[in-house]
């Protein structure tokens, strides 16, 4: 069997269109512009590269764009005015405080000092706890996008077995809760699962976000199941030069496609779709926000 390849980058193109369409639509009808704002302490690389391209998707969808970018070594008293004068600000509907944050400040704290209806990255505890209770929320963008991919791919989740391999608390337990929400039967699994192997090949589909490259093997998969492999991770690539690194999941791909009936590859699976998640939250947040009803088909 040669698996279905979900193409994340090709649907998280359709939608990002969908979220340009239902903004335009917000600023013909109510002369409204969903504004998202992007909060960085520090110059770490990776964080430099991913704040530049949420910024240009954002405004590529018709949205507006604020970043306020902090030295690192600012105090986590100033941080969090600066966190308190987007939650006063109107035309801010989404706020991100992009992760890590130096080892000085109270992630924690940054975190839940957001107002939860603007908190687009679904962290604020308020947000878990109306999550893992099943009332509406805003949802954990990585999550809410591997959701969608499985919804597209079979239609209905319901009475579907899934194994989620992972418990973090930005994808593993979001990603059962969503899960559990689609009428899934639901087991998170993790490293220290006992005989993890069987565990995961009874799954119909799985989730794999443990953040170990290539752990879960085409061996594990059920015959015909759906993988959505959520890991990325470098190694060493000696064949491209030396120094050079090569992109990896937390499923080793080429043996689990031979058996899955549809897998996402990395790169160009789960993680296109984190930011395009990213900006039909800030969406829905600015729909709630002025009490327009939800955008169809972005939510949970």
């Amino acid at each position: 069997m040669n698996a279905q390849v979900i193409d994340g980058k090709a649907f998280a193109a359709k939608v990002r269109a969908q979220v340009a369409e239902h903004v335009g639509r917000l600023k013909a009808e109510h002369d409204l512009t969903p504004g998202l704002a992007v909060v960085l302490v520090g110059a770490d690389p990776a964080s430099e590269v991913y704040v530049r391209s949420k910024g240009k998707m954002t405004v590529e969808v018709g949205m507006k764009s604020v970043e306020h970018r902090l030295e690192a070594d600012t105090s986590e008293e100033d941080l969090l005015a600066v966190i308190k004068s987007l939650n006063e600000d109107p035309s801010i509907h989404g706020i991100l405080v992009q992760l890590p944050l130096p080892k000085h400040l109270n992630e924690d704290l940054v975190i839940n000092s957001i107002d939860p209806a603007k908190d687009v990255d679904g962290f604020h505890i308020s947000n878990v706890g109306l999550l893992g209770t099943g009332q509406k929320s805003m949802v954990p963008c990585t999550p809410l996008g591997c959701l969608m991919m499985l919804r597209d791919h079979h239609g209905s989740l319901s009475g579907l077995n899934a194994v989620v391999v992972g418990r973090s608390n930005i994808v593993g337990k979001p990603m059962a809760q969503l899960l559990l929400g689609d009428s899934c039967t639901v087991t998170i699994a993790h490293s220290r699962t006992k005989d993890l192997p069987d565990v995961v090949r009874g799954a119909d589909i799985v989730v794999a976000a443990v953040g170990r490259p290539e752990m879960v093997l085409g061996d594990w998969i059920k015959p015909g199941a759906t993988v959505i492999d959520v890991g990325i991770n470098r190694l060493d690539a000696p064949e491209k030069g030396e120094g050079k690194t090569r992109l990896v999941g937390d499923v080793h791909y080429e043996s689990a496609a031979a058996v899955a009936g549809a897998i996402t590859p990395v790169p160009g699976g789960v993680g296109p779709m984190t930011i395009a998640c990213l900006l039909a939250n800030t969406l829905t947040a600015c729909c709630r926000a002025n009490e327009l009803g939800e955008p169809e088909g972005l939510t949970a």
